[in-house]
């Protein structure tokens, strides 16, 4: 098979009304993607992987100064034959759209490798190849173990020239990085030497031990790797983490793919906070006064006390390690039998809809199309909730377990599962167009705004209570403090 159709097989292309309408400049453009988004790809084998294109398996990112000016070059390549379809009239259906995603990527790429030039400064950008490239082939069963096992070898064979070039490039990283860098490796450490089972427990015990020499030459490249962070780069760890006015600007209209400038979210997001901080202590009132009855007015009036009681009060209620698993399963639905968000949506479908129209948010039409006739999309639905990770102190532990209490749980169920990103990646799974752009570059603006946008509309609609709606509410609160804190913590002063 070759590339092309291997990667049809995943996002086939069918639009055949489009193509009807197709001019040649429709064909211009769909050659110029197809050969972008080759390059993209090849180039950065752990992303298409994530992805579902396992052609590149074997393979792991190249961090060479010699490759970078190759995909710089590609890059700008690209970015100039688009220029040819400034006037978007010359193109039909999709195109029209895709075209200016297609050169907001090229140009957030160009912008990555010429300005912010990461692998200079951010140890952490090494990890996608060290830890993310091996999870990926162990965690999905999208392939039997035989052909799976024989990629993750070569990957392992590979990381010890990633921490070469990791070590050739790092000059003066910022010290949060390099210390979240040593936290994270001795992450890598621990999966490849005890996390690889689930994948290789499914082959005969001769192809487990054959495999061993190979897991454990990588445990001790990453361990050596550890060390030269610890006592190379992090005494030299003397960069500034902030990335300066200009360099935020610029990165932040990539990020969001949109002009709107950072004065203007931060006039919206301190608006915002104002407004959440009155609805949650309003939510919060009733509540306080029916846990505690005897509460005086003064104590009433004080907001914030209020706010963090109820909030403290809701995580008396919470799950542990040994029933995250199974309450999550309830919530999503994967029960029938229990009450979910899906059962919930299904008896309220009518209320949904009349919601979604009057919303502004939600834009038109669309979030219509999403939802109407999809309540039992999560029939096929599985877990995202998974056992947290091994925390050495208990006390963190109990932490944990009280942020996420049955109320936060369900509240992230909505944006996690349903209405949320699944089943807003399940439609966008459905999408067909001439070109893989939209497969490929993704709108994270979209996906994590439809999935709040879902917190909030459920909550306001009663979803779970007040006590659903406190979590929802403490969420949007960290929404908003994490849009402040960004440009406080960022821009240099």
């Amino acid at each position: 098979m070759n590339k092309t159709k291997a990667l049809f097989v995943l996002v086939p292309l069918v639009m055949p009304l489009a193509n009807l309408r197709a001019t040649p400049q429709d064909d211009q453009f769909q050659r110029i993607a197809h050969d972008y988004i080759e390059g993209f790809l090849t180039s950065n084998p752990e992303y298409a992987t994530e992805l579902g294109d396992h052609r590149f398996d074997d393979k792991l990112t190249d961090y060479s100064a010699g490759t970078r000016a190759q995909e710089l070059a590609r890059a700008q390549q690209s970015a100039a034959a688009a220029e040819a379809f400034n006037d978007l009239s010359q193109l039909t259906g999709a195109n029209k759209v895709d075209v200016r995603l297609l050169k907001d990527n090229v140009d957030n790429e160009i912008f990555d490798i010429e300005e912010l030039r990461e692998w200079e400064w951010n140890p952490l950008v090494y990890n996608q190849s060290l830890a993310n490239s091996i999870y990926l082939l162990v965690a999905r069963d999208f392939a039997p173990a035989e052909q799976r096992i024989p990629n993750l070898r070569k990957r392992l064979e590979g990381i010890p020239a990633v921490i070469a070039q990791a070590k050739a490039n790092l000059k003066h990283s910022p010290k949060i990085y390099t210390e979240t860098a040593i936290e994270q490796t001795q992450g890598a450490i621990s999966l490849v030497r005890e996390g690889l089972s689930p994948l290789l427990n499914q082959r005969a015990a001769g192809d487990r031990r054959d495999l061993g020499p190979i897991q454990e030459k990588t445990a001790k490249a990453l361990e050596d790797y550890k060390t030269w962070l610890q006592k190379d780069l992090l005494p030299r760890s003397d960069g500034d983490f902030r990335l300066g006015a200009d360099k935020f600007r610029k990165k932040l209209r990539f990020a969001l793919a949109s002009d709107l400038s950072m004065e203007e979210i931060m006039q919206r997001a301190q608006a915002d906070l104002a407004q959440t901080q009155k609805a949650i202590y309003e939510t919060a009132l009733p509540l306080y006064k029916k846990y505690f009855p005897n509460a005086g007015k003064a104590t009433l009036e004080d907001k914030k006390k209020v706010t963090a009681a109820v909030l403290d009060k809701l995580g008396e209620q919470h799950p542990d390690d040994n029933t995250i698993v199974s309450y999550a399963q309830k919530l999503c639905g994967k029960r029938p039998t229990s009450p979910n968000s899906t059962t919930w949506l299904r008896c309220r479908r009518s209320r949904l809809r009349s919601s979604l129209c009057r919303s502004s948010s939600a834009g038109r039409g669309l979030p219509i199309a999403i939802l109407r006739g999809r309540w039992s999309i999560m029939a096929k639905h599985f877990s995202r909730s998974n056992r947290p990770r091994k925390i050495g102190a208990t006390q963190r532990k109990q932490s944990f377990f009280r942020e996420y209490n049955n109320y936060m749980c369900r509240d992230l169920t909505v944006h996690e599962a349903m209405p949320g990103h699944y089943l807003q990646l399940a439609h966008a799974n459905e999408f067909r167009a001439p070109t893989l752009v939209r497969a490929i570059f993704r709108s994270g603006t979209f996906i994590e705004g439809w999935a709040v946008y879902c917190e909030q509309m459920m909550a306001e609609l009663g979803y779970g209570g007040p006590e659903v709606k406190m979590q929802q509410l403490k969420m949007r609160l960290r929404v908003i403090c994490n849009a402040i804190i960004d440009q406080g913590f960022t821009l240099k002063t």
